[in-house]
């Protein structure tokens, strides 16, 4: 078996012997056999769809006009409003069903950008020994130290609450998780029979890591990205409970959180209650999600 692998690597670099076996197919099929099994997968993968496409249409499956209507202020649940009006006279459904548009959105640019920038740096900061790698984790240590909510308000404060400085936020304190995840896996790969083929080959340094060993330490990554989505969506709107973040009348669900909040007090419960159900739920579709395809990485490797 040992030689069988020896011979794959070095007439394929970049590739883990089996590769082609336990690759992306073996992955979806695993995903799949999980998805036939397992109803709350089920359950997640709706939710996780669900958001997706709010994200991109719900604004227009609305059933009202994003506008205030004075005439209909704080109205309980009923036939015409299914989960009442606010405080301004907003239809709480319509923007329950608005809200992704920001926070998911949000949560996905935050995501991919962290995504990107831990790959690379823990790919260079693992790949290339010397003082630069470890100066790279040290300062990741001393961002991980810092209560990261509190980390995100000073820096939206400072820079400002615009959509893009959220977004930078949630980016840079993402990157460490991503960072140490691509970073085991390009320490175990690194010595691999693959990599000194393709150094052999002539390849530079710089090649090899991009090439042949970022695709290879890629898996764990894309499964942490589902999980990292919920926490960065529940960043986004808890900026907006505290008025760091989007501003009404915007249709966000931490900020329509907080303007409800003060009534849940007095019995006026559901201009708030609904959409931090629609976040919960929207959390846990995504964390159900990147459980599985972390146990899909898992039974990969």
């Amino acid at each position: 078996m040992a030689q069988l692998e020896t011979e794959y690597e070095l007439e394929h670099p970049g590739r883990k012997a089996g590769a082609d076996l336990v690759g992306a197919t073996s992955m979806r099929r695993h995903f799949l056999e999980l998805l036939k099994t397992s109803w709350l997968l089920r359950i997640g993968c709706f939710i996780v769809a669900a958001a997706l496409f709010l994200t991109a249409f719900g604004p227009l499956v609305a059933p009202f006009d994003l506008e205030a209507s004075t005439a209909e202020v704080l109205q309980p649940p009923s036939g015409k409003h299914w989960f009442g009006t606010d405080g301004s006279g907003f239809d709480v459904f319509s923007r329950v069903l608005a809200a992704p548009r920001i926070d998911v959105t949000i949560a996905l640019a935050g995501t991919l950008l962290s995504l990107v920038v831990g790959s690379l740096v823990g790919l260079l900061a693992s790949f290339f020994r010397g003082w630069a790698g470890e100066l790279v984790m040290r300062s990741s240590d001393i961002v991980q130290a810092f209560p990261l909510f509190v980390l995100a308000i000073i820096f939206v404060t400072g820079r400002g609450r615009s959509v893009f400085n959220i977004i930078v936020v949630i980016a840079l304190l993402n990157v460490p998780i991503y960072l140490r995840l691509i970073r085991s896996e390009v320490l175990s790969l690194r010595e691999r029979l693959f990599v000194e083929a393709a150094k052999a080959s002539g390849a530079s340094g710089l090649s090899i890591a991009l090439r042949h060993v970022l695709p290879n330490a890629m898996s764990p990554g894309f499964a942490q990205a589902s999980i990292t989505l919920g926490y960065s969506i529940i960043i986004a709107a808890g900026l907006s409970f505290i008025g760091a973040g989007i501003q009404p009348p915007t249709a966000e669900w931490g900020s329509m959180i907080a303007a409800g909040a003060n009534g849940i007090q007095i019995g006026e419960w559901w201009p708030s209650v609904f959409p931090g159900l629609a976040m919960a739920l929207t959390v846990f579709g995504f964390a159900i999600v990147g459980e599985a395809l972390q146990t899909v990485v898992l039974r990969r490797t």
